[in-house]
C-alpha cells in the first residue's frame, strides 16, 4: 500500500534503510515461493483424486477406464465438450493436448551423426519382412550400421526381441556382443540397457526385451530360446559366409523368426574370394524380397577407421592388388574353390635363403594316420610374401627323433610354435634344448590364421617342401551336393603343413589383434 515513506526515492535513503528494505523484500519473496509451491502440490493432489460417481459414469461412456477417471480426466472431458460445441479457445487447447501426445509417442530414430554416408538411403528404406544382405570390403561399416539399427527397431517395437548369431559360439563375446555394446554407448543409451555375460545377453530395462547371442555350432539349439513375452523378430547373421550353406541359413531363419507378423532379417559378411561360394552364387538368384547392400571403406570417414587401417589398405593395394580388390573392395575375384589363391610355385635358391633373417617355425603333432609336420619359413613383411624353406613330414616317429632332426639341420636357432593339444610333446622338445612353445589358439584362431595366410603370397619350392606343395595346391573348400562351394575351412583333407605354418605365424596375427 502506498504511503509517504514508500514514495521516498532510494537515492535519498540511508544505507541502513536500503538493507532493511531488501531484507523485507527477500522474506516476502520466499513466502510467496513457498505459497506457490504448496499450491502446485495441492493442485496436483486434486487432479489425481478420483472423480465422483456421476463423473465416473460420464467418463466411462467416453471410454475412460475407472483407474483413469480422475479430476484431471474431468477437466480434459470438459475441454472436449466445449471444443465440439465450437468454443475456439477449447479447440485450440484440445489441439495442444493431442499434439503433445503425438510428440511423446514419436518413433525413435537414429541420429544422423552415427550413420555412415553409404547407409543414409537404405536406413530410410528398411521395413519388416524383407531380407537385408550387407556385404562389402573390410571397414565398410556393415556391422556398425546393423548394430545401431537393431537398437532403433527394438525401441520402436516393445514386444520384439533380437537374436544375433555367428558360426562359432566362442567368437560371440569379442565380436557381435562387443559391437552391440558399442552401438548402445554410441547412442548414449548405456543407462537404458543391462549387459550380461552369463548368459551372454543384453536387456532393454524399460520393457524387458532381450538381445540373445548364439553360435551355430548346433543351430537346432536355437529352437530352445523362449523370450519371457512377445517374440524374436530381429535376426542378425554376422559372418554369414562362414555358415555351411543356404540349407543351414533356412534352418536358422525357421528356428528364430517365429511367432510374429513382422520380422527383420539381417546378414553381413565380406564376400569370399571364390565366385562359386554359396553366398556369392545365391545373391545372383532373383528374389524380390531380398535387398543387397554393398559398402566400401572409402565410404567411411577416415577418422572412424584410423590412420593404421588406411595405411594397411594402401600398402596391400601396392604389394598385392588382387588381394586388395578382394579384401577392401569386397570383390569375389577368385575362379575356383582353392583356399589359397596366391601361390607362387618356383625354385628358391640358396642365395635367396642366405639373406633371410625373419624365420618362423611351426609343428603339427601327428603319429598315424595323421602325419607329424615341421615347417620352416621366411616372411618378407615389406612385400607380404612367405617363403617355405624346409619341412619334415613323417609318420610313427618319436619326439626324440624329430627333435634330433631339427637340431641336426641347425633349426634350433629360432622359436618353434607347436600345436598345444599335446603339451607333453612341447615339454619333450624343451627338455631337448629346443625353443618350443605351445600355440595359444582360442576361439576363432583357425579362422584368423587362415585369413592371415590367405592374403599373403606364398612361395613354394616343390623340391624343398614337397608335402607342403601337395597340401597347399590341393587344399580346396568343401562343396555341397550341388557342387556349390561351402564356406568354412575344410576338414578331412591333408593339412598338416598348413597347420604347422599357421602355428608358426600365430605371434603375428595375434599381435595385430587377430587381424587378417
Amino acid at each position: 500500500m502506498a504511503n509517504e515513506k514508500n514514495l521516498i526515492p532510494n537515492s535519498e535513503r540511508t544505507p541502513n534503510e536500503l538493507r532493511e528494505i531488501t531484507k523485507k523484500g527477500g522474506i516476502a519473496s520466499g513466502q510467496s515461493r513457498r505459497q506457490k509451491k504448496s499450491m502446485k502440490q495441492l493442485a496436483k493432489a486434486i487432479a489425481d483424486t478420483p472423480a465422483n460417481a456421476s463423473s465416473k459414469k460420464k467418463l466411462s461412456r467416453m471410454g475412460i477406464d475407472e483407474e483413469d477417471a480422475t479430476n484431471n480426466a474431468r477437466i480434459v472431458a470438459a475441454v472436449f465438450d466445449k471444443a465440439v460445441k465450437g468454443n475456439m479457445m477449447a479447440v485450440e487447447k484440445w489441439e495442444e493436448l493431442t499434439e503433445s501426445i503425438t510428440s511423446d509417442e514419436k518413433p525413435y530414430e537414429l541420429p544422423a551423426r552415427v550413420i555412415g554416408k553409404a547407409f543414409v538411403d537404405i536406413n530410410r528404406e528398411i521395413k519388416p519382412n524383407i531380407e537385408y544382405v550387407f556385404e562389402g570390403g573390410r571397414g565398410g561399416l556393415k556391422s556398425s550400421f546393423i548394430s545401431l539399427k537393431i537398437i532403433e527397431i527394438m525401441k520402436n517395437n516393445p514386444t520384439m526381441h533380437a537374436c544375433i548369431t555367428r558360426q562359432v559360439a566362442g567368437t560371440l563375446k569379442d565380436s557381435v556382443y562387443a559391437q552391440m555394446r558399442w552401438a548402445i554407448n554410441e547412442l548414449g543409451l548405456s543407462d537404458e540397457f543391462e549387459c550380461k555375460v552369463s548368459p551372454l545377453e543384453i536387456k532393454y530395462k524399460k520393457t524387458g526385451q532381450i538381445i540373445y547371442f548364439r553360435g551355430l555350432d548346433d543351430e537346432t539349439k536355437l529352437k530352445s530360446i523362449k523370450p519371457p513375452f512377445g517374440y524374436i523378430g530381429i535376426l542378425w547373421k554376422e559372418e554369414k559366409d562362414q555358415m555351411k550353406g543356404d540349407a543351414q541359413e533356412r534352418s536358422v531363419n525357421q528356428s528364430v523368426l517365429r511367432g510374429g507378423n513382422e520380422s527383420y532379417d539381417f546378414s553381413s559378411y565380406n564376400p569370399p574370394k571364390s565366385k562359386s561360394n554359396w553366398v556369392n552364387k545365391i545373391k545372383l538368384q532373383p528374389n524380390p524380397r531380398r535387398v543387397i547392400h554393398h559398402s566400401h571403406y572409402k565410404d567411411a570417414p577416415p577418422k572412424w577407421l584410423g590412420e593404421k587401417f588406411i595405411n594397411d589398405a594402401e600398402h596391400l593395394k601396392e604389394v598385392n592388388p588382387e588381394a586388395y580388390e578382394h579384401e577392401y573392395d569386397g570383390v569375389a575375384n577368385g575362379d575356383g574353390g582353392n583356399v589359397f589363391e596366391y601361390l607362387k610355385l618356383r625354385t628358391i635358391t640358396d642365395e635367396e635363403i642366405s639373406h633371410m633373417d625373419r624365420i618362423y617355425q611351426g609343428v603339427d603333432w601327428g603319429w598315424y594316420p595323421d602325419a607329424y609336420a615341421f615347417i620352416r619359413a621366411y616372411y618378407d613383411s615389406t612385400n607380404e610374401i612367405i617363403y617355405l624353406i624346409d619341412e619334415n613330414y613323417v609318420h610313427k616317429t618319436s619326439n626324440e627323433l624329430t627333435a634330433e632332426w631339427i637340431k641336426e639341420h641347425g633349426y634350433d636357432d629360432y622359436v618353434i610354435t607347436c600345436d598345444s593339444n599335446e603339451n607333453k610333446s612341447v615339454t619333450d622338445y624343451c627338455d631337448r634344448g629346443l625353443k618350443a612353445r605351445a600355440a595359444i589358439k582360442g576361439p576363432g584362431s583357425v579362422e584368423y590364421g587362415f585369413k592371415w595366410l590367405q592374403r599373403r603370397t606364398i612361395v613354394i619350392d616343390q623340391n624343398r617342401t614337397p608335402n607342403a606343395y601337395e597340401e597347399f595346391t590341393q587344399y580346396e573348400y568343401d562343396r555341397d551336393k550341388d557342387g556349390n562351394v561351402i564356406s568354412g575351412y575344410p576338414e578331412g583333407q591333408d593339412d598338416h603343413t598348413i597347420a604347422a605354418l599357421r602355428y608358426a605365424f600365430e605371434s603375428l596375427f595375434n599381435r595385430r589383434g587377430n587381424s587378417a
